[in-house]
């Protein structure tokens, strides 16, 4: 299974940009109708891009997987997924499209993942990223993911290391807590301090 693979290599605003004229932003479970503009953002902006088999393949494990789009005025704007496998969610893919970067849908994407995540019993994140990726890093930290090891040539084309990162006990009040502080920040609501405590 591929890494999480967010942003390349791009350094987002210091303020967030506006949305454009106006335009809101929703977020929504990826359908099958989504997977061809999900797979342009892809060879737009990630150098191993996905093939839209594997994300239809992706979609089919319903059981163990959970995609998502953002979506304005009809169109994708950014899609995030995840796989579930025993009480963790391995983060699999975060996108935005070029033109959209910088007004926050990454985090707002990420944000419905891992609130969803945690609805459906996970306990712990996880995820890969590029070690030259700051910026994803960054916004994995704002969740309260930590740097726990390296994967030497993670990413087959450019032979860059993949930085793993975790976080333990997502489905706490405490991190609930977080999650909410994140969201307020993005001007959004979780419910998410269910949890155990």
């Amino acid at each position: 299974m591929s890494a999480a693979r967010l942003l390349r290599h791009r350094v987002p605003a210091a303020t967030p940009l506006p949305p454009r004229d106006g335009e809101k932003v929703e977020i929504a479970p990826m359908r099958r109708q989504d997977v061809a503009a999900v797979v342009a953002i892809e060879r737009e902006i990630f150098p191993e891009p996905w093939s839209a088999g594997l994300y239809l393949s992706e979609l089919a494990r319903r059981a163990t997987r959970q995609y998502w789009v953002a979506t304005s005025a009809g169109a994708v704007v950014g899609y995030a997924g995840c796989m579930l496998v025993a009480g963790e969610c391995h983060v699999t893919t975060l996108g935005v499209d070029r033109a959209w970067q910088g007004r926050r849908i990454g985090a707002a994407l990420f944000l419905r993942l891992v609130v969803e995540a945690r609805a459906t019993g996970a306990t712990a994140l996880t995820l890969e990223v590029r070690v030259s990726n700051l910026a994803a890093q960054r916004l994995y930290r704002w969740f309260g993911l930590a740097p726990v090891g390296v994967r030497k040539d993670y990413y087959a084309h450019s032979r860059e290391d993949g930085l793993v990162m975790w976080v333990h006990d997502v489905d706490s009040q405490g991190y609930g807590a977080h999650l909410d502080a994140v969201a307020r920040a993005l001007g959004e609501s979780t419910g998410a301090r269910r949890g155990r405590p």
